[in-house]
């Protein structure tokens, strides 16, 4: 397991119907090998999974420095739909690339990145239940590969719920390189 003592990972979720499994293993492994998770939304209040998880947000997504994070995670689930077009979620996608972050997106999520444009030209992977996902990377000109997760670069994608836990595990990973 990777040592992630001294290590901050933000985690990004939607107020309502953030997957599950997306959130809670990912973070399960980050904290279990001592990384500090900061989960930030668009309430403090506390948001629900889309199979009844909770989770109270520590700080709002405007209010998000990714100077502070070795990595940015954007966690799917039918709601991360609302990040799509987001002009705040784009900008923090833009910045933690710019400044050569970690940059995690799972499920659907992966389209925030594409529409954010950090994964031109890139290869990713994305949910593939609904072929308008895979269109959304194909029109923003990424490569996408039908993989559980994919990784190019810092930038790590994952197809959905089944892969949460390796994703997880590959992004604690990225951190320590």
């Amino acid at each position: 397991m990777s040592d992630l003592k001294n290590k901050n990972v933000l985690m990004i979720i939607a107020h309502r119907e953030f997957r599950d499994e997306e959130l809670l293993r990912p973070k399960k492994i980050f904290e279990g090998a001592g990384a500090n998770v900061v989960i930030a939304s668009t309430s403090l209040t506390p948001a629900t999974g889309m199979f009844g998880a909770k989770a109270t947000p520590n700080i709002l997504l405007k209010d998000a420095d990714i100077n502070k994070y070795d990595a940015v995670i954007f966690v799917g689930g039918s709601g991360s739909e609302v990040y799509f077009g987001d002009p705040t979620a784009h900008s923090i996608a833009k910045n933690a690339h710019a400044a050569n972050k970690i940059i995690g997106a799972i499920c659907i999520a992966p389209g925030i990145l594409a529409n954010a444009g950090i994964l031109k030209g890139r290869k990713a992977t994305i949910w593939a239940g609904d072929t308008k996902y895979v269109n959304v990377l194909r029109g923003n000109n990424v490569n996408y590969t039908g993989e559980a997760v994919t990784k190019d670069g810092k930038i790590i994608t994952a197809n959905g719920p089944e892969a949460a836990e390796q994703f997880g595990n590959d992004i604690a990973k990225a951190i320590n390189n």
